[in-house]
């Protein structure tokens, strides 16, 4: 069975600009934080910790993350996250949290004093890898509402994720995926 690949290798595997293509800006990597971050009215959430239960980063050792905002459609964006663990962990570990966003249709995400509505759902993926998992999530809040697409496709022992706009995510998900193929 091969080994998890380090983080230093899967940073090397990560989508960039030239990739892409035109209009699309690199966005500085923030420090995230949900230590604040609560789950209402769906149970299997509420379990998780709170940056997996609004979709941040994977509790895998071994990770990369990328993030780039599309400039020619007013500003839509697309992140890229590759993690590497055993084929078990990574299987086991995605879908738990795939599996419980979408176990409730509807329910709330409270995050200091703002409180946002998610509708989840699952999403057809494209056939690529050993497995996948995709689902859109509606977020609205305040009277707006944004729709992000996240796909996760496992290939031995990586994961892609790439999160953001439907479209974004759906043109660029097989481009990860062949980079990280390429350069096993």
């Amino acid at each position: 069975m091969p080994a998890p690949l380090s983080s230093s290798v899967l940073v090397e595997r990560l989508l960039d600009e030239r990739d892409l293509g035109e209009g699309y800006v690199r966005q500085p990597q923030r420090a995230e934080r949900h230590d604040d971050v609560s789950v209402i009215g769906c149970p299997a959430l509420e379990e998780l910790d709170g940056e997996a239960a609004v979709g941040g980063s994977l509790t895998f050792a071994q990770r990369a993350k990328v993030s780039f905002t599309y400039v020619g459609d007013g500003g839509s964006e697309v992140s890229e996250e590759l993690y590497s663990d055993t084929e078990t962990r990574l299987s086991e570990g995605v879908a738990r949290i795939f599996e419980a966003m979408t176990s409730c249709s509807t329910y709330r995400v409270l995050g200091g004093s703002t409180s946002v509505t998610v509708t989840a759902r699952k999403a057809l993926a494209a056939r690529l890898g050993d497995e996948r998992w995709s689902q859109l999530l509606t977020f609205s809040s305040g009277g707006r509402s944004s729709i992000v697409k996240q796909t996760a496709v496992r290939t031995g022992t990586v994961v892609v994720v790439v999160s953001g706009s439907p479209g974004l995510v759906d043109a660029h998900l097989a481009n990860s995926f062949y980079k990280v193929q390429r350069t096993r």
